[in-house]
């Protein structure tokens, strides 16, 4: 049975929804490698699958273009409120993620706003492998760490220009002291309201964007007394915006649109 498929990009962070309302879903692990595949699939750096849901507009299951699970992600967040938005004429929906119930918002610019939850920073929040300060690991770079639901690690540098992101991004990501891996992000600090990232993306590689990466280079640089509550991050594909009190949620806003749509044969 061919499986229908949405392709979506946020600032060239490409994703792919697949509407599962109202049937069972079809997407497993395999399958969400098989998609991902860029040569014989579709190619994605990450999967979300709408499903009903009895407190919520839909439930959202993500998945990496590895087939690996994760619990949230910003830009296919906004895709799939975006979608489901234009679909009942409405300018707000609640999602419920593993990460929790994600209030979207459609705002005056068009752009999507994600309430993102509350970052975590215990070490076994992360997770780490031991109990460490998050603020400074023990790593070379002294990165800090954070979970927005999924586990990040942030390098601030002088020079994004002298980082070789290819090498130093996947060791850190299946380094020892992260059990379930980890996004990377390397952070250019331009003023206290405006990064630079390059990102290193857990299952995906190198990424144009991540807003949940994007979140978590924000608050790891508001934490180190580096930022303003309200940031532009400039990544390699375009701008989002982060802001973060330092106390509650973290808020992405940022733009999406629509690529193409078809359908892909389980088989």
């Amino acid at each position: 049975m061919p499986l229908n498929f949405q392709k979506m990009h946020a600032n060239g962070d490409d994703f792919v929804i697949v509407d599962s309302r109202h049937s069972a879903n079809p997407v497993t692990s395999a399958m969400a490698q098989r998609m991902g595949d860029r040569n014989r699939g579709v190619g994605f750096n990450q999967l979300a699958v709408l499903l009903d849901c009895d407190d919520a507009d839909a439930r959202v299951m993500f998945w990496n273009a590895d087939g690996s699970a994760l619990d949230v992600c910003g830009s296919a967040t906004r895709g799939a409120a975006d979608m489901l938005m234009r679909e009942a004429d409405v300018t707000s929906v609640a999602l419920r993620t593993n990460r929790g119930l994600l209030t979207c918002e459609r705002t005056s610019t068009g752009d999507i706003s994600v309430d993102m939850g509350v970052p975590l920073f215990g070490w076994s929040d992360v997770p780490l492998a031991q109990e460490l300060d998050t603020a400074v690991l023990p790593l070379a770079g002294s990165p800090a760490a954070c979970s927005m639901g999924n586990p990040h690690c942030t390098y601030f540098v002088d020079d994004l220009a002298t980082v070789d992101i290819a090498t130093i991004g996947p060791a850190i990501e299946t380094n020892a002291l992260f059990p379930l891996r980890t996004n990377v992000h390397f952070v250019q600090i331009i003023d206290r309201t405006h990064i630079r990232l390059r990102i290193w993306e857990r299952g995906a590689g190198i990424a144009l964007g991540s807003g949940s990466c994007s979140c978590g280079a924000v608050v790891n640089g508001i934490r180190r007394g580096l930022l303003d509550s309200i940031v532009e991050v400039e990544c390699d594909g375009g701008s989002v915006t982060v802001q973060w009190n330092g106390v509650g949620a973290v808020f992405l806003i940022g733009p999406v649109e629509a690529s193409f749509s078809g359908t892909m044969s389980q088989g």
